[in-house]
């Protein structure tokens, strides 16, 4: 693209973005929420409350009230210990991950699906 092809699209784009932020500042409905927000503000600082602060008192179970995901979940769970024993050789291992040496050496050896059927979860 032409560096004066670049430039007026450039102005049109300017122009269609000026009409639509003029049609925007004539909405009823954004110079609502504008004065709300200003109002809140200035009630947030007369009482030196922060968004985090409103938000618990008007939602107490909001992520952002608490600073943490809600009870229900989000948390991370522990993972469980996994041995596995080889039948040939009756090595037996524990992890609590696939990021074992012996286990992916095993994994290799005999095959993903095969060695998953030697697992038993301890909790």
């Amino acid at each position: 693209m032409s560096a004066l092809q670049e430039f007026r699209n450039l102005q049109q784009t300017i122009r269609e973005l000026t009409e639509r932020m003029n049609s925007l500042s004539n909405d009823k409905k954004l110079k609502q929420e504008i004065e709300f927000e200003e109002k809140l503000r200035t009630l947030m600082a007369e009482y030196n409350k922060s968004l985090k602060d409103v938000v618990a008192i008007l939602d107490p179970e909001s992520k952002l009230a608490n600073g943490k995901t809600s009870k229900t979940g989000g948390t991370k769970r522990a993972r469980k210990v996994k041995q596995y024993k080889n039948p040939h050789t009756g090595e037996v291992i524990e992890t609590k991950g696939g990021n074992h040496k012996v286990l992916k050496e095993w994994k290799e050896k005999y095959g993903g699906d095969t060695v998953e059927s030697w697992v038993t979860i301890l909790g």
